[in-house]
């Protein structure tokens, strides 16, 4: 749901936005969001890409400070391409939990963590 006249929109309508890269090609699609319900802020943007119609493709947690909506597109546009993607630290079971693992996610955007 998104609310008139305000910058606020529903998780669940943000899954499924399309991403779009530097040069305004298509990167991927947005499945989730992943909230730090300590912090109360958006941590990441869970994005699929690659494959043929969402078949073969892959995914990977995006830092949420790597997309800016826009609105001309009405999807979000980034820097990251998919080579990053494709280089960035895939999920294993515990990444949410794996500061490591998070950090390393940051650095490969040269985005600083969303923790500090």
């Amino acid at each position: 749901m998104d609310v008139e006249g305000s910058n606020l929109v529903s998780a669940d309508n943000v899954a499924g936005t399309s991403v779009y890269g530097p040069d305004g090609s298509k990167v991927g699609s947005i499945d989730r969001v992943m909230i730090d319900k300590v912090r109360g802020k958006v941590a990441y943007a869970v994005m699929s890409f690659g494959g043929i119609l969402g078949i073969g493709g892959d995914e990977r947690p995006v830092p949420w400070g790597a997309l800016n909506y826009d609105t001309s597109l009405g999807g979000f546009r980034t820097n990251i391409t998919e080579d990053q993607l494709s280089d960035a630290p895939a999920k294993n079971d515990q990444w949410h939990r794996d500061r490591d693992w998070e950090e390393r996610t940051h650095a490969v955007y040269g985005l600083p963590p969303y923790w500090m």
